[in-house]
């Protein structure tokens, strides 16, 4: 039997923002979050901006000595399921510890601890590797953290699926409450990659901007686009069956309503040119959902800033909506925050929820002009207007799809 599953709970790390309050004031308020990059000298790497996050003490999150045994990347999910944990007002020792399960995935994990223990294998030998290398680079650490953490016993889960990991966690959470193995899911994405392997990499694979304009850097569907913005940080929701949450009264954000995933099988990094893929995962969550294309007006996109995915991007988009494409609203929050890889989907989601509450459709910041094919409503401007629905699509490397479509609470 399918249950209807809720949001009761959330919190972030963001490049704009500790806190979903503090990120959502910096949405509506049109703040970016992109600087020279703070974190090592990059003086000589072609990119050199990135959207850090600023300000980040994990003691006021977690115990001081736990942290020292975490990486950044664990260190952002922790906080933000901490935060999400007391917005849902969840009490552990009320709840069958057995039925809370955690989802959160990361698409990269620790390329901080990679890099220091290879720089010690090269200068000092095998001997002087941590014995906590592993236990603390490994991207299921984070779901790990955050169970230890909150007191989690349920069905734990690492979903590692590049830049649609945090879209793909929640939906595999979505899925394990509404069919019963979970009351209660943590879900989410945490990264914390502005390093330097993965800015070199990222840039060797040229999908990195290479502008040294923090207004112009992150430009998705504009015609100067020129690649995406690397972010870090986390986002979680609490995902919780509705009979469950209504018992123990509560506060509903919103219902997940659709799960859709799809493949590809065409390219390691690009899409797939025709949209068929992403269209597909997006038809999918629609018709999981139980709502049909002409009922959504607002789309939350992967939006990258690449030139490949944002064409590629609005033909799916084209593809799944037909002649109601032009009706549709699309925005992508990364042309504040930048890409946050394994944290994006989560994060974006976060923000798609408080776009229902409020009524209010996010500009994508720094779009002036598109070209061509992108012809669609990229919202130039906020929009202060009734959202029934909103879809996020998340779209990563390897051809991995996913698309998650929420609505209002009081539906």
């Amino acid at each position: 039997m399918r249950r209807r599953v809720v949001i009761t709970g959330m919190g972030a790390v963001t490049p704009i923002g500790i806190g979903v309050e503090e990120f959502w004031a910096g949405i509506r308020a049109e703040k970016t979050g992109f600087g020279p990059i703070t974190k090592f000298d990059a003086s000589e790497y072609k990119c050199r901006l990135a959207a850090e996050v600023r300000d980040f003490r994990p003691e006021e999150y977690m115990d001081k000595k736990a942290a020292r045994r975490m990486e950044l990347f664990c260190q952002y999910a922790v906080a933000a399921a901490v935060e999400a944990m007391a917005d849902a007002g969840l009490d552990m020792e009320k709840e069958d510890a057995y039925r809370v399960g955690c989802s959160v995935g990361c698409g990269v994990g620790s390329l901080q601890a990679v890099e220091r223990e290879c720089a010690k294998l090269a200068e000092k030998g095998p001997s002087r590797i941590s014995p906590l290398f592993v236990p603390t680079m490994i991207s299921n650490m984070a779901a790990g953290n955050v169970s230890i953490v909150c007191g989690l016993k349920g069905k734990s889960l690492n979903v590692a699926t590049a830049c649609a990991t945090g879209t793909h966690s929640i939906g595999e959470a979505f899925r394990s409450v509404q069919y019963g193995e979970l009351d209660v899911c943590v879900a989410g994405g945490t990264e914390g990659a502005v390093t330097p392997l993965g800015i070199a990499g990222f840039s060797a694979l040229t999908a990195l901007s290479d502008s040294t304009d923090p207004a112009r850097c992150s430009i998705p569907f504009d015609k100067d686009r020129s690649g995406f913005v690397m972010g870090e940080g986390a986002g979680i929701v609490i995902l919780e069956e509705l009979e469950h949450a209504r018992a123990r009264g509560a506060r509903i954000y919103a219902e997940v309503l659709g799960y859709g995933c799809s493949s590809d099988a065409y390219h390691i990094t690009s899409p797939s040119e025709d949209g068929a893929g992403a269209a597909r995962a997006m038809l999918n969550a629609l018709e999981d959902g139980g709502v049909r294309p002409e009922e959504v007006t607002y789309i939350n996109a992967h939006g990258t800033g690449t030139h490949h995915n944002d064409l590629f991007e609005t033909r799916a988009v084209k593809l799944a909506f037909g002649a109601h494409a032009g009706a549709v609203r699309i925005n992508s929050t990364k042309s504040m925050i930048g890409h946050l890889l394994g944290a994006a989907g989560a994060v974006e989601l976060i923000a798609c929820v408080k776009e229902i509450q409020e009524n209010f459709i996010h500009r994508t910041v720094g779009l002036q002009e598109t070209e061509g094919e992108m012809d669609l409503d990229y919202c130039r401007e906020s929009r202060e207007e009734e959202v029934p629905y909103a879809l996020s699509n998340s779209l990563g490397f390897g051809g991995h799809n996913a698309s998650l479509l929420i609505g209002r609470a009081d539906r």
